[in-house]
């Protein structure tokens, strides 16, 4: 007889919601900027995001005060122009250069098949989870405006928790929620650092 009691938890950004939006932001704003610059503006965009997540994550484990990943990434932005080799970053952009990028990273869309995939899932028995180092107004908002709207009750974000993915405590915060009888559970992510955490607490990875 098949458990009953399975589960996939779902990495969100970047697995389940694409990151478009915020590269043709970058290149609608900047783009000619940025290759006069040599930088590409995606490459830029990239290096933001990888710069943004580097730093939650080492202050998440570093056991200094939770700070919210979008409140990190703000904060970079200058830095990783600076990186990039632009000299004179406030000379180059502006604030609202800045809060215009943001915003389109606040519109992110989820990726195609996205419903469909959750469908088969459910149908098969499957409790679908999402585990986000995100905001949960924001990164719901994603998968609401996508046409999924997502039970709260199975939406975790990892400011509830106080710590960012992958410590140890981000995946069992949700383990803890599940009866531990006959249960099979699955995480899936798009970046392998994560499934690997998640293995290590006990989940099979995707």
């Amino acid at each position: 007889m098949s458990p009953t009691n399975k589960h996939v938890v779902f990495d969100v950004v970047g697995t389940l919601i694409s990151y478009e939006a915020f590269f043709e932001a970058i290149e609608s704003r900047l783009g000619d900027r940025l290759r006069a610059k040599h930088v590409g503006p995606r490459l830029f965009g990239y290096a933001w995001m990888e710069a943004g997540e580097k730093e939650y994550t080492y202050m998440t484990i570093s056991g200094a005060k939770y700070a919210k990943f979008f409140d990190i990434f703000r904060s970079i932005f200058y830095r990783t122009l600076w990186q990039a080799g632009i000299l004179e970053p406030r000379k180059f952009a502006t604030d609202e250069d800045r809060e215009f990028l943001l915003a389109s990273y606040r519109a992110l869309k989820t990726r195609e098949g996205l419903s469909e995939c959750f469908s088969k899932l459910r149908e098969a028995g499957f409790t679908v989870w999402c585990l986000t180092a995100g905001d949960t107004e924001r990164v719901g908002g994603y998968l609401a405006k996508g046409g999924e709207g997502f039970p709260s009750e199975n939406f975790v974000s990892c400011d509830t928790i106080g710590v960012g993915k992958p410590a140890p405590e981000t995946y069992e915060y949700i383990l803890d929620k599940l009866p531990k009888e006959e249960r099979e559970v699955w995480f899936g992510a798009a970046h392998v650092w994560d499934t690997a955490g998640a293995r290590q607490r006990g989940f099979k990875g995707a």
